[in-house]
């Protein structure tokens, strides 16, 4: 289809550096000015799918913890890179204090674009491009974030979640009709947001999901232009499947797929490779499914996580060219690498060093808050524990971290930098390993 097709742009390199100066001094105006919504992922310095997920499952688990109900809108975009209008850009950059030469140098950055289009040795003529941002450019998706951040204002019931074009509304509230209601009428209002902002929202593949411990609930399907807004059991949000129940099942079963098929190909060309070779693999096809977001999964039911364990000892296996009932501490330990479970109370701790520094984003600082006491306590750099009642709320980071934290080693907790932290926490996880 004509539909699913889009411009390629060609952008010289001289082009992308002069954009790299310019945004840096963007970043540095946007920041000293704190233009940005604390809701805003992505495109960001020290935010992550992972931060912006984090948020999400802590508002949900906090709902489900005090006993109200929870529904969350996955709403999608038609090209919204493509989509947006240069004339509400510059007014909306004008508004954030971006004016004088620096507006007038990206509206020449915008204005005078050409495209065409060209089937096998048939070209069409150049036709001007009178909307959207270049794509693969260095300032196009800072622009976007721009256009689309005045979006967490539209409502005052939804709490949103942005991460550069996928958006997420969330809320929460103790009669389920009420707040099925509600949603409605807000979410008219956003739609309406959408259409003034020439943004197309897809609503047919826009969707909604309840979380409740309750067992019987309405389900309530809305419509918004004559099109149904479907309850859905699950959803892929920012690379991560997640369920109603937060059980994390369909989500790990996923993983054990991805898994499985990286194993397969070690397994066959394990003899034809060298050990580096090998060594340099796992870290390329298997570490990345095992650490994305790990910190906010990887604390399921112990019992969902067990094959991940299993398919892990039999890749690091593979790679050390061992048969199958082969010890695996010895490996792990000579390997240097991290098993599973220590991979995830790894990562949550580096979660908690940057709450330590107070780097982390500002939704999910305020969640990680440090103890303060005027005597002089044994343990120092200690966070509060956070009082919960459900065990889905006790899985969350804000509760693992601090429990990981706190029994943590105090050298350990004052190191001067992420990068001796990482490497400090390491040894400390890879001594459990060595066979007296």
């Amino acid at each position: 289809m004509f539909s699913n097709y889009r411009p390629i742009s060609l952008l010289p390199q001289f082009s992308k550096i002069l954009e790299k100066l310019f945004v840096n001094r963007l970043d540095t105006f946007i920041d000293k000015n704190n233009i940005l919504s604390s809701s805003q992922y992505g495109f960001r310095a020290k935010n992550s799918t992972s931060m912006a997920l984090m948020e999400l499952i802590e508002h949900i688990t906090n709902a489900i913890d005090q006993k109200q109900y929870s529904a969350s809108i996955y709403v999608d975009l038609k090209k919204a890179f493509d989509t947006i209008d240069h004339s509400i850009l510059l007014k909306k950059l004008i508004k954030y204090g971006i004016r004088g030469p620096a507006l007038q140098w990206i509206s020449s950055y915008l204005e005078n674009r050409k495209q065409f289009v060209q089937v096998h040795d048939t070209r069409s003529e150049f036709c001007e491009i009178t909307c959207g941002v270049p794509q693969g450019s260095v300032l196009g998706p800072k622009l976007f974030i721009l256009y689309v951040n005045d979006l967490v204002n539209v409502s005052g019931f939804f709490k949103c979640i942005l991460f550069a074009d996928d958006t997420t509304f969330f809320c929460q509230g103790n009669d389920i009709k009420g707040m099925l209601k509600e949603m409605k009428i807000e979410f008219m209002q956003i739609h309406k947001w959408f259409k003034l902002n020439k943004l197309s929202l897809n609503l047919d593949k826009t969707n909604y999901m309840l979380f409740t411990r309750r067992q019987r609930i309405v389900n309530t399907p809305f419509k918004v232009d004559g099109v149904e807004i479907c309850r859905v059991s699950e959803v892929k949000f920012l690379g991560v499947i997640i369920d109603e129940k937060l059980s994390w099942k369909s989500h790990l079963n996923y993983l054990r797929t991805k898994l499985a098929k990286t194993i397969a190909v070690l397994y066959k060309v394990r003899d034809f490779l060298n050990d580096h070779a090998l060594f340099m693999l796992y870290n390329a096809l298997i570490v990345p499914h095992l650490v994305y977001c790990v910190e906010v999964w990887g604390k399921a039911c112990y019992t969902s996580i067990k094959s991940v364990f299993v398919l892990q000892k039999r890749a690091i296996r593979v790679i050390a060219r061992k048969h199958g009932k082969y010890p695996t501490n010895t490996l792990f330990c000579n390997l240097r690498f991290l098993k599973f479970n220590d991979l995830v109370d790894y990562n949550i701790l580096l979660v908690m060093y940057k709450a330590h520094l107070k780097t982390l984003p500002l939704n999910i600082q305020k969640k990680i808050e440090k103890r303060e006491s005027g005597y002089n306590l044994k343990g120092t750099q200690i966070f509060k524990k956070p009082k919960f009642r459900t065990c889905l709320k006790e899985r969350c980071t804000s509760i693992q971290g601090v429990k990981l934290w706190n029994d943590l080693q105090n050298d350990v907790k004052n190191a001067k930098s992420l990068h001796m932290f990482k490497r400090m926490l390491k040894i400390v996880f890879l001594k459990k390993y060595e066979i007296v």
